[in-house]
């Protein structure tokens, strides 16, 4: 499967690298595109400030400019957090997508998407203070009346980027059960 993974806030820090490693170690081929040109934060704040600086339709160009060459063939769309954001706009807006896999975020839904049975997984903290459960409850339903398959997979306990190692989010038990329900989900689109 050919992946195009969105970094999150924080950019393309290293877990980031080391999530498209597992993914590579598992046989896909799996893109990660720095749209913040070689910037990465040590805070989230730091990280909304390089976001805020860039702009959120700069940020846009540059997600659609990456996937472009690729989207002919078919591919995955898979993000971390804000990353997840930029994964879910472009997977709804690509005809070819093969599957979306959002990793503690989610995005508005247009109200004339329309996505013919796109295979969607979304893993996420519960509580999130990020994706709160009416956004989460509504995003669910809209995915669905888009005609997505959804499956949300919550990890009570875990912090908002818990995959990450390097953050105090960090939940390894929750961490682990996310990869490997998100290999099986790759494995079988």
């Amino acid at each position: 499967m050919e992946i195009m993974l969105f970094h999150s806030v924080y950019g393309p820090r290293p877990a980031v690298h080391a999530a498209a490693d597992r993914l590579r170690a598992a046989g896909h081929q799996v893109h990660v595109p720095d749209l913040y040109g070689g910037q990465t934060a040590a805070s989230v704040e730091e990280g909304r400030e390089i976001k805020d600086r860039i702009g959120w339709e700069e940020l846009a160009r540059r997600a659609v400019s990456a996937a472009a060459p690729h989207s002919e063939r078919g591919l995955v769309y898979a993000g971390f957090s804000l990353g997840a954001a930029f994964a879910q706009m472009l997977a709804v807006a690509d005809e070819k997508a093969r599957g979306l896999l959002l990793l503690h975020g989610t995005y508005d839904v247009p109200e004339d998407a329309s996505v013919g049975g796109l295979p969607v997984q979304l893993h996420v903290a519960d509580p999130d203070p990020f994706e709160p459960d009416d956004w989460l409850n509504t995003w669910y339903l809209e995915m669905g009346r888009a005609g997505a398959d959804v499956e949300v997979h919550r990890y009570r306990g875990a912090g908002h980027l818990y995959t990450d190692p390097d953050l105090p989010d960090h939940d390894a038990d929750a961490a682990e059960r996310t990869w490997a329900t998100a290999l099986s989900f790759l494995d079988d689109l």
